[in-house]
């Protein structure tokens, strides 16, 4: 599927669903890997996931596309566009939008931790997002010295 046929389902489900009309730019980006889609309120175009159009379906993007019109419309008609407001979950409830989606990369490492340091004693772990000299510090339960190695994608 192409931009140009993005472009026209948006409008197609913009006019169905919420009876106006689409009048700036859907767009696939492929770099999106854990959100569906994305609104951006100044330019009011949207940006939807091609990850999940292929590993889900044109129902699960359906349902995303949904989301990202409740923002779109809920802002160009100054009501709450944002995940909090009531305005926006009332309507995202009654079009029939997603609230969460999966992400697109289902045995990615999960977001955050990258490296474990292990005692080499007592073998406590302590799981850190950044790089660090294990040899500037001590085991907090025993003091011993601290290894570190490098978490990978299946841990």
């Amino acid at each position: 599927m192409r931009d140009a046929e993005l472009q026209q389902w948006v409008e197609r489900i913009s006019l169905e669903w919420f009876g106006r009309p689409f009048l700036h730019q859907a767009t696939f980006n492929p770099r999106l890997r854990s959100t569906g889609g994305r609104y951006f309120p100044a330019t009011h175009h949207i940006e939807i996931s091609l990850r999940h159009l292929e590993a889900f379906g044109p129902g699960e993007v359906e349902r995303i596309i949904k989301h990202e019109l409740c923002h779109y419309h809920l802002h160009l008609t100054n009501k709450g566009y944002r995940h909090r407001d009531r305005d926006f979950r009332e309507l995202l409830e009654r079009v029939g939008g997603t609230r969460y989606c999966r992400p697109a990369v289902p045995n990615a490492r999960p977001r955050g931790w990258r490296y474990l340091l292990v005692c080499r004693d007592c073998g406590m772990e302590y799981r850190r997002k950044k790089r660090m000299n294990p040899a500037k510090y001590v085991c907090g339960r025993c003091r011993g010295r601290l290894s570190i190695r490098t978490i990978g994608k299946n841990e």
